[in-house]
């Protein structure tokens, strides 16, 4: 069974280690098997491909994926790394950042 991570696609987080320390962007997806998430402009690759009837080919640039470890969530407040917490309001639970207290989109 594959686990469950507070890093959700569509989230904005930085990178914290690696040859794009630093970098930030959006979670493009989340590998929920192989606990690694392919982030936006991150861990760019080159990738060699054949022409097809859809595709002109040749060399394209595109994400891999980085373990999920090596990435943090942006605190909407402050713009660094943060840790997630949960918290229950109006019977809902949502997610916030532990550096400031805001809740995360």
């Amino acid at each position: 069974m594959a686990q469950k991570f507070k890093i959700k696609k569509g989230d904005n987080v930085v990178v914290t280690t690696g040859r794009d320390k630093g970098k930030t962007g959006e979670v493009l997806e989340v590998l929920r098997a192989e606990s690694r998430v392919r982030v936006q402009g991150c861990n760019m690759v080159k990738r060699h491909t054949r022409p097809t009837q859809t595709n002109a080919g040749g060399i394209i640039s595109k994400e891999a994926p980085l373990h999920i470890s090596n990435v943090a969530h942006i605190d909407p407040e402050s713009g660094k790394a943060t840790r997630v917490g949960f918290e229950v309001k109006d019977g809902a639970k949502i997610r916030i950042a532990r550096r400031s207290g805001k809740a995360l989109s």
